[in-house]
C-alpha cells in the first residue's frame, strides 16, 4: 500500500521523477555472473566481498571505472578477469525494461505530465542504458549521479534536480526502489513512493489522481 503520509495529504503532483535501476530497468549483476560462476555461493561471496555494492557505488559517485577496477584487481589479482568483466560486460547485467513501469511512464507522458530521471549510475555506463532503451525519450530531463559527482541519498542531488528544472519540491513526486532514497526525497520536501512493483505503483498513482481508475499496467 502507498504511504499514508504521502497519499491524500500533500499538494497536487506537477512532475514525477523516476529512479532507473530496479524501477525502469531490471538490472542485476547476477544476470552476468551466473554465466561466469558455476557455484551460487561463490558468486554471492564475490558480489558481496569483492565487486560489492559499495565498490560499484564509487563509480556511481563519479570515480572512473578503470581506476576502481585497477585498485580492486591489485587487491584480488587472482580474480582479475572476473573483476574486469563487471564494467566491460555491464550491458549483460541489464535484463530489460520493467515493462509495467514503462507503460506508466508512457501514460503519464501522453497526459502531458513532466517526467524526470534521478539515478545513481556511472557516467560511463549510463550511455549504454540510454542508447538501448527508447523510453528515456519520454523524460524532460535527467540527473545522473556519476555525471554530477554526488549520489542519492545525498540531499544535494535532490536540490540540484529541483533547481536545474525549476520544479516545486512539494509538488514533485519521486519513485525509487530504495527506502533510504525515498526518505531522503521526503526530507528534501518532495513527495515520494517506495517502488515494489509496477502494479502497486499504478495503484498508488490512481490514489494520487495521476491515472484513471481503469489504467493498469498491461490493461486497457
Amino acid at each position: 500500500m502507498a504511504d499514508a503520509s504521502v497519499i491524500g495529504t500533500q499538494s497536487p503532483i506537477e512532475a514525477v521523477v523516476f529512479d532507473v535501476g530496479g524501477v525502469l530497468i531490471d538490472w542485476n549483476p547476477r544476470y552476468l555472473y551466473r554465466k561466469l560462476f558455476r557455484d551460487d555461493r561463490a558468486m554471492e561471496h564475490f558480489l558481496t566481498e569483492v565487486c560489492s555494492p559499495d565498490w560499484n557505488e564509487q563509480a556511481d559517485a563519479g570515480r572512473p571505472t578503470a581506476e576502481i577496477t585497477a585498485e580492486l584487481c591489485r587487491r584480488h589479482p587472482d580474480m582479475q578477469p572476473l573483476i574486469e568483466s563487471y564494467y566491460t560486460r555491464f550491458s549483460e547485467m541489464m535484463k530489460g525494461s520493467i515493462d509495467g513501469t514503462v507503460e506508466l511512464v508512457d501514460r503519464l507522458h501522453t497526459q502531458g505530465l513532466p517526467l524526470y530521471v534521478l539515478s545513481n549510475f556511472s557516467a560511463e555506463t549510463f550511455p549504454l542504458a540510454r542508447q538501448r532503451f527508447g523510453f528515456f525519450d519520454r523524460f524532460a530531463g535527467m540527473v545522473i549521479s556519476g555525471v554530477e559527482g554526488m549520489k542519492k541519498p545525498d540531499r544535494r542531488i535532490y536540490d540540484l534536480l529541483i533547481e536545474r528544472f525549476a520544479l516545486p519540491p512539494a509538488r514533485t513526486l519521486f519513485v525509487d526502489d530504495r527506502p533510504d532514497n525515498t526518505e531522503a526525497a521526503r526530507a528534501a520536501g518532495w513527495q515520494a513512493l517506495h517502488f515494489t512493483s509496477a502494479a502497486q505503483l499504478a495503484a498508488d498513482f490512481r490514489v494520487l489522481g495521476l491515472l484513471g481508475a481503469d489504467s493498469r499496467p498491461g490493461g486497457t
